[in-house]
């Protein structure tokens, strides 16, 4: 009897985890078919294949018996599928021993703890697609296109994806440090992180006042395995309520599964339209069409940002071409290729890119991103950093720290009177403004005390809607 496994499609990068090595949140059970016969497509190379592999095996030989040191023959077993997959240069391609995909089975299946961001690999540099809502990642200030340069201390140069994410990692209450260098910066800058146990709800539903007008508002933070019911009961629940337009938010939306965001897509989007396409090697495309029998009888828009990444990107590409749907917001991450989990016989498996996903009109955004038909920026205070206050900041400085608290002043209403890196007397006087109504001693210099509740200010002010420049241009838009 032929032992099954289920053939798994990932659309997404990988959720920085603990319980295993990370949590994977794209994979859709699209077909079955046994490990076997897999194998057995592979079993029978032509001629010259056998040449080129008996050219590998000669290596093996020649390094297992030769070299001036012993080396492990699983060693360059593993080695060997490393090298063949590098030489790919597709960050979403990887190996992962007996070991490592056994902890990542065991992630899948347990509850997720970790910093609550999703990672990936960009041209050789670890970087985050985006921090979860409400994760401690976020709440530390970490922020989409980061790119990570050392865990504790130990750079992730030369790592894979895994090896990263490995040590990132770590039980619930422990702390991780985090080197990160950000766009903009000239300086990296050093985060810490407390893990902890990451939500799975990954649909949240608000009904909106906006100029008189009912938006139904609706924030998918994943496409998970239940997200597309979710979705479904708190659309039913809106639409009962009489709402006048609805606003999906898949900002910071990592991705996660394909018939996640196919089922959405199906509640949406009218028959005859495409919903996306996937491409195969050979270049056949694969056109996947609703079953809806009508459009929606209210107007309907997507928030997106540059966190907005793999199935996200399916959605917004998909309600714009095929639905006609505004988007509005930032152009998004930009990943356009589909993943399945092969099984080695041995428990290890390969992860490898097979297919392209499309969007309806045929368009692929891999690299690209899919570009808002609305183009919104945040205000300044979304850009800003945590300030790194090891020494405090104070008159007639100048530098990227002071400047980064300044856009914070600007942002929360305490005008320092400039935003160049100067620390002016006028800074002064805003910062002693601040301190004053915050409780603070009113030193006019930021130590760390006041750097930390200047970050938390920055915070709260960010969750209120009037600041939130997307959302409002969005409701806008719709209530027209």
């Amino acid at each position: 009897m032929k032992q099954k496994w289920t053939a798994l499609l990932m659309v997404c990068s990988l959720a920085v985890g603990s319980g295993g090595t990370y949590a994977a949140m794209g994979w859709s059970e699209l077909w079955s078919s046994s490990a076997e016969e897999v194998m057995q497509q592979q079993a029978k190379p032509a001629k010259s294949d056998e040449e080129r592999l008996d050219k590998v095996g000669q290596a093996y030989s020649l390094i297992l018996n030769s070299y001036v040191e012993k080396v492990g023959e699983e060693q360059l077993v593993e080695g060997a599928i490393q090298g063949m997959l590098s030489t790919l240069k597709d960050p979403y391609s990887v190996y992962m021993n007996k070991e490592t995909a056994k902890q990542f089975s065991d992630t899948l299946e347990s509850t997720f703890e970790g910093i609550g961001a999703e990672v990936s690999k960009v041209d050789d540099k670890i970087v985050i697609v985006s921090p979860f809502k409400g994760s401690p990642a976020e709440k530390a200030g970490l922020k989409p296109n980061d790119q990570i340069l050392k865990v504790d201390g130990h750079s992730v140069a030369g790592l894979d994806l895994y090896e990263a994410t490995l040590k990132i990692r770590g039980e619930k209450g422990t702390m991780v440090k985090l080197e990160v260098a950000r766009k903009g910066l000239k300086e990296p800058l050093e985060v810490s992180v407390k893990r902890d146990e990451i939500p799975q709800i990954t649909v949240y539903s608000d009904m909106k006042k906006h100029h008189g007008e009912k938006i139904g508002y609706v924030e998918v933070t994943s496409f998970s395995e239940n997200t597309a019911y979710e979705f479904k009961k708190e659309l039913a629940s809106l639409e009962k309520k009489g709402m006048d337009a609805l606003l999906i938010d898949v900002r910071g939306n990592p991705g996660g599964l394909l018939s996640s965001v196919g089922e959405i897509l199906k509640q949406l989007v009218p028959e005859g339209k495409a919903l996306y396409q996937i491409e195969e090697r050979n270049g056949e495309k694969t056109r996947y069409a609703s079953p809806l029998k009508e459009a929606k009888n209210y107007p309907l828009g997507v928030l997106v940002d540059k966190g907005s990444a793999s199935a996200s990107e399916i959605l917004a590409g998909s309600l714009k071409e095929a639905g006609g749907y505004p988007v509005i917001g930032e152009k998004t991450f930009g990943k356009g290729t589909v993943q399945q989990a092969v099984p080695m016989r041995d428990g290890s498996n390969i992860k490898l890119t097979l297919f392209k996903w499309l969007t309806p009109d045929g368009n692929w955004i891999h690299k690209k991103g899919v570009k808002p038909t609305v183009a919104v920026k945040q205000p300044g205070l979304y850009r800003t950093h945590p300030i790194k206050a090891d020494v405090s900041l104070k008159q007639d400085m100048n530098n990227e720290q002071v400047k980064n608290a300044q856009e914070i002043l600007t942002g929360i209403g305490f005008a320092p009177g400039r935003t160049d890196g100067y620390f002016s007397e006028q800074t002064e006087t805003a910062v002693k403004a601040y301190q004053k109504k915050n409780g603070i001693k009113a030193t006019g210099i930021i130590d760390e005390k006041t750097a930390a509740a200047l970050e938390e200010t920055a915070r709260k002010e960010m969750k209120k809607e009037e600041n939130d420049a997307q959302l409002q241009a969005a409701m806008t838009l719709l209530a027209k």
